[in-house]
This record gives structure tokens, sequence and C-alpha cells, in this order.
């Protein structure tokens, strides 16, 4: 049994939710901020960082405009990394949700990458 825990981390996003959604669902939209080179064949991504072997994940379950769940090929059949767009029902403001796996003691920095990550998307995205 894998040691790794889901944790959950939220960004207010000023964007159109259908407009964030190519950009967390599609190879083009994920080369703008999350990896160097996004290729994909038959629902499998390969994601390259300076240049290094590719990360495969496959999609495993998505909902157009609400939710796309990746797996890495690599980790535990029930780990995954998802984008959920959510509105708030008090602002119906869009919402980032990320929902990831990494070891307890791996939380905070991963957590603090995925912040990384995000700001280079909301400049893509120009929020």
């Amino acid at each position: 049994m894998s040691k790794r825990q889901l944790y959950t981390l939220e960004f207010p996003v000023r964007c159109s939710p259908i407009i964030l959604w190519d950009f967390l669902s599609t190879p083009a939209g994920l080369q703008e901020w999350f990896a160097d080179k996004v290729d994909e064949w038959e629902g499998v991504y390969s994601f390259s960082w300076g240049g290094n072997t590719p990360d495969k994940a496959a999609i495993v379950d998505s909902d157009e405009d609400v939710f796309i769940r990746y797996r890495w090929l690599h980790f535990e059949k029930d780990e995954y990394f998802e984008f959920r767009i959510e509105q708030s029902e008090i602002s119906n403001q869009t919402i980032l949700v990320i929902n990831d796996f990494a070891e307890k003691q791996d939380i905070k920095d991963q957590s603090q990458l995925w912040k990384y990550q995000i700001k280079e998307l909301f400049h893509r995205l120009g929020a």
C-alpha cells in the first residue's frame, strides 16, 4: 500500500472556465505552463522538462469543462493528479482545484511547485 496521500489546492482564477479548460486538457495548453513539451497519443500524454526523458500520464477520467484526471504511468494505479474547475456559489468566481498525491513529508514542497506552476498559468492566461 502506498504511503502517498491525497492533498488539495485551490486557486481563484479570473478567466472563463472554457478558456481555462483548454490550458488544462490539451497538449498545446499544457505546454504553455505545465511542461516544456507535451505530446499526446491515444489518451497518453508525454510531458518533458529540460530535454529529459518524458514522463507519461494517461487520462483516466474527465468531464469537459468540469474536470480532467491524469494518472502518471509510473505511480500506483489509484493515484492521480486532477484539475477541477468549480464556481463559487457566493461570488460566482472560477476556482481551479488541484488534487494530487505525495508522501506526507513532500506535500509542502509539492504544493510550492504547484503554486509556481499556477503562477505561470495565470501569466499565460493574463489573469
